[in-house]
């Protein structure tokens, strides 16, 4: 037979993991300094802008 478990604590171990997951996800967003976050800005940019020159353009056809 399987053991009981207490499902009080299953949910409060549930929630705590949750709380950690968008802990460690603010940690990311929030816990740089301003030259970090300008660098990821530039290179999402750029990454853009490559991603838009390479596109193939179509003729559009009535």
């Amino acid at each position: 037979m399987m053991t009981p478990i207490n499902l009080n604590k299953a949910r409060k171990a549930k929630a705590k993991a949750g709380k950690q997951q968008a802990a460690k996800e603010n940690r990311a967003k929030f816990g740089r300094t301003k030259a970090d976050r300008q660098l990821d800005e530039a290179r999402a940019e750029k990454l853009a802008s490559l991603t838009e020159a390479h596109k193939l353009k179509r003729d559009q056809q009535d």
